[in-house]
């Protein structure tokens, strides 16, 4: 970055900072484009000079995926930290502990005031699986946000319970109206991974 536009950016963030709320954002529901969407105000958040870091709950901290190499073009921290995607769960004892791990590292870079946005992505579905227990997270949440008013934080995945949609200052709901797994074709690179 050349000195003014360095400049610059350091005089929006601080600006910034002082003058404005951050905001607990939920995208849920059964439609695809849940993480898609919280990746959108990531490139807006990190074009801005925003610090911005994303942890994965579930997906496989093995694999990775067309927005971690995106993500880290822009100097966007990414955190992978699941043992893969499952709906049916063969071992909720491990399902529990990476939870925990993962919810143990967002605590972290919350409280690090080092961050404009973080995105919790999946974490919607382990309170829905019951793997963290929801008034712990929400109550973490807030306490972080007192003393952070500009910090904002992105949660994704189906099902958001009642108690997190309360707590939220923005939900948006993607429902499915059409999906192509349902015509045979299967994920595609570049679309959904």
């Amino acid at each position: 970055m050349t000195d003014t536009k360095e400049k610059r950016y350091k005089w929006r963030r601080e600006d910034y900072r002082e003058n404005t709320k951050g905001l607990l954002m939920v995208n849920t529901g059964d439609g695809k484009g849940k993480t898609t969407a919280a990746i959108g105000v990531i490139v807006r958040a990190a074009g801005r000079g925003m610090k911005c870091c994303m942890i994965q709950f579930m997906k496989s901290k093995n694999d990775r995926y067309g927005e971690h190499e995106s993500l880290e073009k822009l100097g966007v921290e990414v955190h992978t930290m699941g043992d893969g995607f499952t709906w049916d769960t063969n071992d909720k004892t491990q399902d529990i502990k990476t939870s925990e791990e993962t919810w143990a590292l967002c605590v972290e870079k919350m409280k690090s005031e080092e961050y404009d946005l973080l995105v919790f992505d999946e974490l919607v579905y382990v309170l829905d699986y019951k793997f963290l227990d929801v008034i712990k997270v929400i109550d973490e949440i807030r306490s972080v946000r007192k003393k952070q008013p500009h910090l904002h934080i992105i949660a994704t995945g189906r099902n958001a319970p009642p108690e997190l949609i309360e707590a939220a200052d923005l939900v948006t709901e993607m429902k499915e109206i059409k999906h192509p797994f349902h015509a045979g074709i299967y994920a595609q690179q570049g679309i959904e991974f």
